[in-house]
């Protein structure tokens, strides 16, 4: 059901953040840096991983599987619907069917977003005019190729996107489904 994601395997760079103390809750949410997908969003990837290959970019991934554990610690550290979906609702996330990402360049460089990850403010909406021109170009980018590849997104984050009708398709996934814990 859920597949790992390696860097070399998937030809994509991780730098999962709940696995450090960088990220909006100043502590780590996972144990170690695992990154998974539901086997179903796999052809997805690879999809996003060779178009964005064909512009010269390659995609950087924050996050993906996120256990249902790991939704709650979030949660309680801010429990902002318009950014974070409700554990109780069920997170895409938790369901191992979306992805938070950026493009990097050929030298590794991050494009220019306009935010970092997990900037919950408006500025990080998809439409957000209060960026600079070069960052709305480069979410639209991120956009053009997410889409192409078969990916939803969620209009309040640049970074995020996931399978359609997702809670409608996916059960959300705890921990226990790991061979090795990640919470």
């Amino acid at each position: 059901m859920l597949e790992e994601i390696s860097s070399l395997q998937y030809d994509v760079i991780l730098d999962i953040v709940y696995a450090t103390n960088n990220n909006f809750t100043g502590k780590k949410v996972y144990s170690r840096a695992g990154c998974y997908l539901h086997s179903d969003a796999i052809d997805h990837l690879i999809r996003a991983v060779d178009i964005a290959r064909e512009m010269g970019l390659k995609l950087k991934i924050y996050d993906a599987f996120r256990p249902s554990e790991a939704q709650w610690i979030l949660w309680r550290s801010c429990s902002n619907s318009d950014f974070l979906s409700d554990p109780r609702r069920g997170s895409p996330h938790s369901m191992g069917v979306a992805i938070d990402l950026t493009l990097v360049d050929e030298s590794g460089k991050e494009l220019d977003m306009g935010t970092c990850f997990d900037d919950f403010t408006s500025k990080s909406f998809h439409g957000s005019l209060s960026i600079s021109r070069l960052a709305q170009v480069n979410r639209a980018i991120l956009l053009g190729i997410m889409t192409a590849a078969g990916w939803d997104f969620f209009q309040n984050e640049w970074w995020h996107y996931q399978l359609f009708n997702a809670r409608k398709k996916y059960p959300v996934l705890s921990d226990s489904i790991l061979d090795s814990s990640m919470v």
